[in-house]
């Protein structure tokens, strides 16, 4: 009798999979940008709920890493609207090497796209790190 009861429930969690009411987060790879000896990684961590978090390693050998994060990243989605991290954990600035884990609200449901836009001071354009959702 308990074989004839688990194929329900198993049938039941699988549809619910298939729905969408328990899809899991896309994995995104990390991306990297090298630009005047600095480079930057960039890796989706959370991409899922009401927070969202990016690890973001910096390296270089000829610069003090005295970025503030905060005021230089920014998140876009697809619907066109820009979020500013709501707060970050990891290495304080300075040094040759950083390892900080960004958050950000969650963007509204339905963007097929990311992009996250790291613009450091001296550097004429922002690093940019697009990732699709789906």
């Amino acid at each position: 009798m308990r074989t004839r009861m688990s194929v329900p429930v198993f049938c039941f969690a699988a549809l619910a999979l298939a729905s969408g009411g328990l899809a899991a987060a896309p994995s995104l790879s990390p991306q990297s940008s090298s630009v005047s000896g600095v480079t930057v990684k960039a890796t989706p961590r959370a991409v899922s709920g009401d927070t969202w978090e990016f690890e973001i390693v910096m390296d270089t050998h000829s610069q003090n890493l005295s970025d503030d994060l905060t005021k230089a990243a920014v998140l876009s989605a697809g619907n066109g609207i820009s979020y500013t991290p709501t707060g970050w954990q990891g290495d304080p600035p300075g040094g040759h090497h950083r390892k900080v884990i960004l958050r950000f609200k969650a963007p509204k449901p339905g963007s097929k796209a990311i992009e996250l836009r790291i613009h450091r001071p001296g550097e004429a354009s922002a690093r940019t790190f697009r990732w699709q959702l789906e």
